[in-house]
């Protein structure tokens, strides 16, 4: 769904002006899923991006609107699609993690993770992983959580002119960036979670830094809540807009904080209770419409915020582990699980579990008879979250369109895969 360049006919090259190496040939639109010329009157066709900035991704909207109000949305999607499934079923299971890595690229770690236990599961090792790999896992996992939800309300602020939050955020969420780069050798793109255990263990002192840094976060967390969270100008634009009923969000599949925005306790790390989960305590925030409407986009941006604290909870535990019952050894290592082949038995499995924007699953069909799978499907988060849109933003000012997007976090290099 590209723009095509079609030739001028000759009544038209006569008014040419340029000499481009273009100027005999005009652009013709892209295709739409509303026909101009069937509007109804004192409508109009509105397209927003694709590009970037604002949408979060390279995403085009067809936006109807009769004056300043939006009558339906279309979503355009695929201008970032990789070929992402038709590569995993050409590679081992363990070389697709770095192509994992470039699905959601803002929660790369909750990415790995999801991908090791379930082909884990295929190979039955699930649950025999020493437990010093499943907490630091988990303790990797949930600094990429909170640095994926502080890039997300950022970016927001700065969306509906809030300049000053966006600077903390970025300012805290590089401290993770930095923790996980002295990890993993990387900052985004980390390749860190193997099949049957870790690239490597944790740096000495990474343990004393990260809870340094836990304990430096909770004032900050505060701050921002009064700053942004808030500020009047902020409910303004965001409370009672792009209210999404709880009805609505369960029968378009939403998870994550569109779907606890709204109002349902659902999260994976409990539900399903895989890895070390059912260990640690955290709570599940949801909805409760404080500042306007359970579901609204004030909600979901809530729920992020509060998903931080109860992130750095998780982490403080995790560390409490780490230097009790799962101490340093040095006979310690990270990779001894590590299958040296990877051939599961015939099956077929879907494996899911809870990344910063919702579930993220993976169906795998394997032979038996190979190390590459026969069938790999993603299951996006943002896919499903997205879809929802044309249902939360009728009737909303076209102004409030930016914000609507906003508050669904999407990542398109998962969403297009």
């Amino acid at each position: 769904m590209f723009n095509k360049i079609i030739p001028l006919d000759s009544g038209l090259k006569n008014m040419s002006q340029t000499s481009s190496p273009y100027s005999n040939y005009i652009i013709q639109a892209e295709p739409t899923l509303h026909n101009p010329d069937n509007l109804k009157a004192g409508e109009m066709l509105l397209n927003m991006g694709p590009q970037h900035p604002s949408t979060h991704g390279v995403l085009r909207l067809e936006v109807i609107t009769d004056g300043e109000i939006i009558t339906d949305v279309v979503p355009h999607i695929g201008y970032l699609h990789r070929c992402f499934e038709k590569h995993a079923e050409t590679r081992a299971y363990n070389l697709t993690i770095p192509f994992v890595d470039r699905m959601d690229y803002l929660a790369a770690m909750n990415s790995e993770h999801v991908w090791a236990m379930g082909v884990e599961k295929m190979l039955g090792i699930d649950g025999q992983l020493p437990r010093r790999v499943e907490f630091i896992r988990v303790l990797v996992a949930e600094l990429n959580r909170i640095a994926s939800h502080f890039l997300a309300i950022g970016t927001y602020a700065i969306d509906i002119g809030a300049y000053t939050p966006f600077l903390w955020m970025l300012r805290d969420r590089e401290h993770i960036q930095r923790l996980l780069e002295w990890v993993s050798g990387a900052r985004m793109l980390y390749n860190y979670i193997w099949i049957g255990g870790l690239y490597y263990d944790l740096p000495v002192g990474f343990e004393e830094r990260c809870r340094e840094f836990i304990d430096y976060l909770q004032p900050k967390l505060d701050e921002f809540e009064d700053i942004l969270l808030k500020n009047k100008i902020f409910i303004d634009r965001t409370a009672n807009i792009g209210v999404l009923p709880l009805n609505v969000a369960i029968n378009y599949g939403c998870s994550g904080p569109m779907l606890r925005g709204s109002g349902l306790k659902f999260d994976l790390r409990r539900v399903d209770g895989y890895s070390v989960y059912p260990e640690l305590e955290f709570d599940i925030p949801v909805g409760q419409g404080i500042m306007g409407t359970t579901g609204d986009c004030w909600d979901r941006n809530y729920i992020r915020a509060l998903e931080c604290r109860e992130s750095s909870r998780i982490i403080r535990q995790c560390l409490d582990h780490l230097e009790t019952d799962c101490k340093r050894t040095p006979d310690f290592d990270p990779q001894a699980m590590c299958p040296k082949k990877i051939r599961p038995k015939e099956q077929e499995l879907y494996f899911r579990a809870e990344t910063p924007r919702g579930e993220l699953g993976y169906f795998f069909r394997a032979t038996g008879k190979s190390d590459i799978p026969f069938r790999c499907k993603g299951r996006s988060p943002c896919f499903s979250n997205l879809s929802v849109l044309h249902e939360i933003s009728r009737g909303c000012m076209v102004a409030d369109m930016i914000a609507i997007v906003g508050s669904v976090d999407i990542v398109l290099g998962e969403l297009d895969r």
